[in-house]
């Protein structure tokens, strides 16, 4: 049996990291925006119906259809952006302990290096900070180490001898096409939206938002290739995959999501304070006076094997019962 995660913001919550809502409250204060009544205004105007990715999305068009006009709005709004990446990833690197507790087998890393392969849509460095660095030492020989396939760290003769290891420290960046693998002894851990220290050959950054992300990551070699993985990975025959932190916004990943049970029977576990109720509260009919179903709630109700509403401070922290139920995810009956 396979057993794949999706973490989606909600995971990094847990250790302080920004939701939509609170990323939109950040921005407001940035001078990036405050300076610019025009941007204040578009992210008020789409705080109700996407937050900040909507209003990314709003000024991306308008760059392209005048971009002598919207150059500074742009250029401004993903100065921002990369802001609260750098103060939410400082964050980060200052927590002393990312445990809740410290038994072994209540870790939330020793329960990380149960999975085949771990997908996030998460841009931050929590994990490459926390985790990634001895993983191996708590998967009792599964893992040799974990690796971000197909992206190598750039060389930096500063910090190379002192931080060779540190994941979070380093700039990355793609690897030609044809070398792109997943080694069998390293746990695959795909950033499917990019990273926020990684950037492309020509120097620019990594990073998939706004409204037009299905056509940015087409023209991403290494972030088709990893939607690709996450295919692949979610068609294997009896396979399962556990969410944690993910509202299901993102349409082009719950296409395969739903294709995967549809097709394959997939089987599902969510971590999220909705729990089973999750694909309800984001139908776009939910509390309208007139409601249709969604193929999210179908494949819910014929998927799902499970859920957990508490956070993972309480799952991972004294709440054996909860714990217990979220590890039977990992049992083949």
């Amino acid at each position: 049996m396979s057993h794949l995660l999706l973490l989606g913001a909600g995971f990094s919550r847990n250790w302080g990291g920004w939701l939509a809502s609170e990323a939109f409250e950040y921005l407001l204060g940035c001078p990036e925006i405050s300076r610019n009544p025009h941007l204040q205004a578009v992210l008020w105007r789409n705080q109700p119906t996407g937050g900040f990715e909507n209003a990314l999305a709003q000024i991306q068009a308008s760059w392209k259809r005048d971009p002598a006009n919207n150059q500074d709005h742009l250029v401004g709004l993903q100065n921002a952006v990369a802001r609260m990446f750098n103060d939410m990833n400082k964050g980060y690197f200052n927590i002393v302990n990312f445990e809740f507790q410290q038994s072994k087998q209540m870790m939330v890393r020793t329960f990380l290096t149960k999975f085949n392969a771990i997908f996030t849509l998460n841009q931050d460095l929590l994990l490459e900070r926390h985790y990634f660095n001895d993983m191996c030492l708590l998967s009792e020989g599964k893992w040799n180490t974990a690796e971000l396939p197909g992206m190598n760290p750039l060389p930096d003769d500063e910090n190379d001898l002192l931080n060779s290891n540190l994941w979070a420290q380093r700039k990355w960046m793609p690897v030609a096409s044809t070398e792109f693998r997943v080694n069998p002894r390293s746990q695959p851990f795909f950033k499917l939206h990019g990273s926020s220290n990684w950037q492309e050959s020509h120097g620019g950054p990594m990073l998939i938002m706004g409204g037009n992300k299905v056509n940015e990551i087409d023209h991403s070699p290494i972030l088709s290739w990893y939607q690709q993985q996450f295919e692949e990975y979610l068609s294997h025959s009896d396979t399962r995959l556990m969410v944690i932190g993910y509202g299901f916004r993102d349409v082009h990943i719950n296409q395969l999501i739903i294709r995967a049970v549809k097709n394959c029977g997939l089987r599902m576990f969510i971590i999220a304070p909705e729990g089973g109720d999750l694909a309800r509260t984001v139908n776009p009919t939910h509390g309208a006076p007139i409601r249709s179903g969604t193929d999210l709630e179908t494949i819910f109700e014929s998927s799902l094997i499970g859920a957990s509403r508490r956070p993972l401070r309480e799952i991972f922290g004294n709440d054996m019962i909860e714990h217990s139920k979220v590890q039977r995810f990992f049992r083949d009956d």
